[in-house]
């Protein structure tokens, strides 16, 4: 073999193995650390105000009245921290066999104003999750999630913004639970996309209630490629669940 020929062949060799250690050292560089204490977004902050649709489904035992025991008037409540959970679950094949990784942060919030003798009066400032706190079980794919999927340094937050509740009835009961749907504008690094979440709560107390939603994503229409899977990981779907696993409390006045 000619010796040009070996030397040019030996250049682009140095030259990918520079390029894949530069990759690397980028993807699992330490990410960048949360900027402070996540807070809620004030309901009113930012113009959201829900357009409701009352389900026909109002009298049934879940809405049966039982507002003597209830405050007076709207109540605003917040989400509590300890108790509540913002996640992703995606699928992928990993070492030749299906793997659901998930990912999770306590550090979400939101503000509700709730109504209590006309649920379907409800008000939702934006959820937000802080995105540099995603942790899954393992802290190199913890890394390229941050640095490379989501880019956590530019993109601290993941926003969701209320725009319609679809389905609340019209009374509410101690006890109760019912099922609805929230439409609104999901907003990943530079993208955003309307996306409706199907929600399940239960009214614990005057003071407190608790509750499950969720929603599908693609990853190509919020643009989260990814530059190389490794060696390791076969596949990866491009399905998204999102889920908020919540607890929500009234504010003291």
């Amino acid at each position: 073999m000619p010796r040009n020929l070996l030397v040019i062949i030996a250049g682009l060799v140095l030259a990918g193995l520079a390029t894949a250690t530069a990759i690397a050292a980028y993807v699992l560089r330490a990410p960048a650390a949360p900027s402070g204490e996540i807070t809620a977004i004030p309901v009113g902050a930012t113009d959201t105000r829900m357009a409701a649709q009352p389900s026909a489904t109002d009298g049934d035992a879940t809405s049966t009245s039982q507002l003597a025991n209830l405050p007076t008037g709207p109540i605003t409540a917040e989400l509590v921290q300890a108790e509540s959970q913002a996640r992703f679950l995606i699928e992928e094949i990993l070492n030749g066999q299906p793997k659901t990784v998930v990912g999770v942060t306590d550090q979400v919030a939101a503000q509700i104003i709730i109504d209590p003798a006309n649920p379907a009066n409800v008000q939702m400032g934006p959820v937000t999750v802080n995105a540099r706190t995603l942790v899954t079980d393992n802290n190199f794919r913890n890394r390229a999630i941050q640095n490379e999927i989501l880019d956590t340094a530019e993109f601290e937050f993941i926003i969701f913004t209320p725009k319609q509740f679809l389905g609340l009835p019209s009374s509410g009961s101690i006890g109760g639970a019912f099922a609805f749907q929230i439409v609104g504008d999901l907003t990943i690094r530079e993208v955003t996309r309307e996306v409706t979440f199907d929600l399940t709560v239960s009214v614990d107390s005057v003071i407190r209630l608790h509750g499950l939603g969720s929603t599908t994503i693609s990853l190509r229409d919020f643009d989260l490629g990814v530059i190389e899977l490794p060696p390791q990981v076969a596949s990866l779907e491009d399905s998204v669940v999102l889920e908020l696993e919540f607890v929500a409390e009234v504010v003291p006045q």
